[in-house]
């Protein structure tokens, strides 16, 4: 068996308690899940999942909604009522 090393990182409470409780249901420990990840992305040469960005935060966006709220706080922003769409 080959040298085993420690890794330590930080993780928000809220994160840390919810993978825990999915790693349990899976019968893992979250270290037994980091070590399936990290053995994945040695043997793929990859992240094993897909990594995007939410179009809603890139920076053109971001300042399409600021000048939006800008517009609004000084009144001159035209809001349109629509009607409800039911399926």
């Amino acid at each position: 068996m080959s040298e085993v090393s420690s890794i330590n990182f930080k993780l928000d409470t809220d994160t840390k308690k919810g993978m825990e409780k999915v790693c349990a249901e899976l019968g893992l420990t979250m270290t037994a899940a980091f070590t399936i990840f990290a053995k994945t992305v040695n043997r793929e040469k990859r992240i094993p999942f897909e990594l995007t960005l939410d179009p809603f935060y890139t920076e053109a966006n971001i300042r399409y909604l600021e000048n939006k709220m800008k517009k609004y706080k000084a009144g001159k922003l035209n809001l349109v009522q629509h009607d409800l769409i039911e399926d």
